[in-house]
């Protein structure tokens, strides 16, 4: 695919918790992209939860889904897709991802996502090990492969989801739709 063929999608890449699914609700919202929520997708089409997958089948199997899935999508356009924190692991999945669009990762302190996913007993790679000092460990794990992955990087700490956005819009070259003003100034 030549770069005149290159799809209008919105890949969201990053570690858990840094604020893919909400970002990609504010594209939404604001630029009226539509949204693909891998994990919710997967989830669907499998009849079971991420965990439940993680558990019954293994992470392999999880992670051939995802592929799967962004073979799907590569073939779409308009869309702004929250992909799963560990899918830039596979190089076949970040070729699909870049031959989508634009991917752009998503970052925040460990300290950050702990507090943003300290709650949730959906996170499998995180069951039984819910501390900063592990999601550090983590992320240090995943950097090179999202920035190898990513072209642009925007850090979601101390930043609303509508601060975001609109950075990722210019960044990316959204235009507004015509709105209904969706963000209360």
């Amino acid at each position: 695919m030549n770069k005149s063929e290159k799809k209008n999608n919105i890949m969201l890449i990053g570690f858990m918790g840094a604020g893919k699914s909400a970002v990609a609700q504010g594209m939404n919202r604001l630029y009226g992209m539509e949204v693909a929520e891998m994990d919710s997708l997967i989830e669907e089409k499998e009849g079971m939860t991420v965990n439940d997958i993680f558990a019954a089948r293994g992470e392999g199997y999880f992670r051939d889904c995802e592929t799967a899935l962004l073979r799907e999508l590569a073939g779409r356009s308009g869309l702004v897709v929250s992909c799963g924190g560990g899918a830039v692991l596979r190089p076949e999945n970040v070729a699909l991802m870049k031959e989508s669009g634009l991917v752009v990762l998503l970052t925040a302190r460990p300290e950050t996502i702990y507090q943003r996913v300290k709650d949730s007993r959906d996170r499998p790679i995180l069951n039984g090990n819910m501390s900063p000092a592990y999601i550090s460990q983590l992320i240090e794990k995943r950097r090179e492969p999202y920035s190898r992955a990513a072209d642009i990087t925007i850090e979601t700490d101390g930043k609303t989801i509508e601060q975001v956005c609109r950075e990722l819009g210019e960044k990316a070259g959204c235009s507004e739709m015509t709105r209904q003003e969706v963000f209360p100034i």
